[in-house]
C-alpha cells in the first residue's frame, strides 16, 4: 500500500507539532511547513524519522498568499523526490496567532493579520494545493471553541474561527465530486505557548478554565493530536463538512 502523506502548516511546534507526530505514529508521511523556527522544524523531522516515517520541513508564511503557488511547486518536487508519487492525501491547515484584545481596542493592522493568516491564508494555500491532493482526500481545518463560547478580547479571533467553519461547509459540499472531505477540529483550551502561553503558565486562569470543563482540567497537546489523527484515519472517510469540538466539555 503506498503511504499516505499529510501536510501540516504551522508544525514546527505547538498542536501542529503533536499532530505530526501522531500522524507519524499510524506511518503517514508528513510535509510540515515553519515560519521561522528552521531548527525547530528540523528536529520535529528528525524526531518522525526515528520513528521510521519520511518527512520534509518547508518554509512557509501563510500571511502572504502570493509565495503559495511557489510553495505548491515546492511540495510538487518534494512529493516525487522523497515519495515518488505526484500527489499526498491529507491536508491538515493549522498554522496560526493568537492575539487577545478588546474589541473597542484592537487595531485595523492586527484584524488584517489574522483575516490574513487565518482566513485567507488557509482559503488560498488550500485552493493551491488542490490541485496536488489525491482524489478522495481530506482536508481538516482549526476552528477554536471560542466560535461557541464567549470570552472577552477574542472578537477578532474568533470571527476568523467562524468564517472557517463556514468555509469548511462550502469545500465538502463544491470538492464533493473528487470525493475530497473537509472537517473542522475546535480545540478548547490548551497547554501550549499559544497566545504567549497563558493557559499553560498562568495557574489562576489554568484552575479556572480547569473548573469550568467537564473533566476537571485543561487540555494538553495530546489530547488534541490524538484527535485529528484520529479524525483523519480513513475509519471516518464518511465524516463530512462537520465541526469537532475536542475542548473535555468547557462551559457545558
Amino acid at each position: 500500500m503506498t503511504q499516505r502523506i499529510a501536510i501540516v502548516t504551522g508544525g514546527s511546534r505547538g498542536l501542529g507539532k503533536n499532530a505530526a507526530l501522531k500522524l507519524a505514529e499510524r506511518g503517514i508521511g508528513i510535509i510540515l511547513t515553519y515560519r521561522n523556527q528552521r531548527e525547530d522544524a528540523d528536529a520535529v523531522v528528525r524526531e518522525i524519522e526515528q520513528k521510521g516515517v519520511k518527512a520534509v520541513a518547508l518554509p512557509l508564511n501563510v500571511a502572504e498568499s502570493d509565495t503559495f503557488a511557489a510553495f505548491a511547486n515546492e511540495v510538487r518536487q518534494q512529493l516525487k523526490h522523497v515519495w515518488q508519487r505526484d500527489d499526498f492525501d491529507y491536508l491538515l491547515n493549522n498554522a496560526g496567532i493568537g492575539i487577545n484584545a478588546p474589541f473597542t481596542d484592537i487595531s485595523e493592522a492586527q484584524f488584517d493579520e489574522l483575516v490574513n493568516i487565518h482566513l485567507k491564508g488557509p482559503f488560498f494555500l488550500t485552493q493551491h494545493l488542490l490541485t496536488l491532493m489525491k482524489d478522495g482526500g481530506r482536508i481538516l481545518n482549526v476552528s477554536s471553541g471560542l466560535t461557541r463560547f464567549a470570552l472577552p478580547g477574542y472578537s477578532a479571533y474568533a470571527a476568523m474561527k467562524g468564517a472557517m467553519e463556514v468555509l469548511t461547509r462550502y469545500q465538502a459540499k463544491e470538492l464533493g465530486a473528487r470525493g475530497i472531505t473537509a472537517n473542522i477540529i475546535a480545540p478548547g483550551a490548551i497547554e501550549t505557548d499559544f497566545g504567549g502561553g497563558a493557559v499553560r503558565d498562568n495557574e489562576a486562569l489554568n484552575r479556572a478554565i480547569a473548573g469550568q470543563t467537564a473533566l476537571g482540567r485543561v487540555g494538553l497537546p495530546d489530547d488534541i493530536g490524538t484527535a485529528i489523527a484520529a479524525l483523519l484515519d480513513d475509519s471516518l472517510a464518511w465524516m463530512n463538512a462537520q465541526r469537532i469540538e475536542v475542548s473535555g466539555g468547557m462551559f457545558i
